[in-house]
């Protein structure tokens, strides 16, 4: 059974696995370490290539992460197999909340045309794009209320953090609107990135 690599509860088993081990991981040595560390504790082995891949440290265009890698990472992590990781996170925000880095982005720090991938729990997932002056219009959108063509406006996304937007406008509704759509209530986003 493979999993998209790119949900949120990855991103979350990513940062228990760094967690553990002290450290990100951002060189190829990193991660030939995590190998020998699993290999020594849990008498599993995987390769550092599969572990790159749920980094999206390697280059080849891997969109899937098997069950197996997952159980065994979040074995390392959390001494559970990956569906309980993932119940656990989904049951308990307190424990989820301590598992994210501060990261920010700005809506002054983007260009026009800038384009930001975001998610939040569970398995949501979005891409939206910079059109200026602090709005943003939905180009992609995985199991989320959110879809293409919806415009918001907002100032800042923060990882761990609701997602408050303002002027929310489904492409049914047109322009005019004064609606505010709130994601991440519980858990806030797990995701955020400029693509």
């Amino acid at each position: 059974m493979n999993i998209q690599s790119n949900i949120p509860e990855i991103a979350v088993l990513r940062e228990r696995v760094e967690a553990r081990l002290g450290k990100r991981l951002t060189v190829h040595s990193d991660f030939l370490e995590l190998v020998s560390i699993i290999e020594m504790e849990q008498r599993q082995h995987i390769s550092e290539t599969t572990i790159e891949r749920v980094w999206g440290y390697s280059t080849r265009g891997y969109s899937t992460v098997s069950l197996r890698t997952l159980n065994v990472l979040a074995t390392y992590a959390t001494g559970e197999q990956w569906l309980e990781f993932c119940q656990h996170i989904y049951n308990n925000s307190d424990y989820e909340s301590q598992l994210f880095n501060i990261e920010r982005i700005a809506t002054c720090d983007l260009e026009v045309e800038d384009r930001i991938e975001i998610g939040w729990m569970p398995n949501r997932r979005c891409i939206v794009r910079y059109v200026g002056n602090g709005k943003f219009i939905a180009e992609e959108c995985h199991n989320s209320k959110m879809q293409p063509g919806d415009s918001f406006e907002c100032r800042e996304f923060a990882i761990g953090k609701e997602l408050k937007m303002s002027k929310y406008s489904t492409i049914d509704q047109g322009s005019s609107t004064s609606q505010t759509y709130v994601v991440g209530i519980k858990n806030g986003l797990t995701i955020l990135k400029i693509l």
